[in-house]
């Protein structure tokens, strides 16, 4: 799934910058969950490449 600028983050993790076809463009981003996703110039997504691992 690509999501979109300002969508609410559903994982946590590293997302890779992606382009319409959903390829990355060798660009990755730190979120965190419930926060929205940073602005990207049109035509741009982000595709989840490596959820945060939770220790117990």
């Amino acid at each position: 799934m690509i999501y979109r600028s300002g969508q609410i983050v559903p994982t946590s993790g590293q997302y890779a910058v992606v382009n319409q076809q959903g390829y990355s463009i060798g660009r990755e981003v730190t979120v965190v969950k419930g926060e929205p996703f940073p602005p990207v110039p049109s035509g741009y997504g982000f595709k989840l490449a490596d959820p945060t691992k939770h220790w117990r």
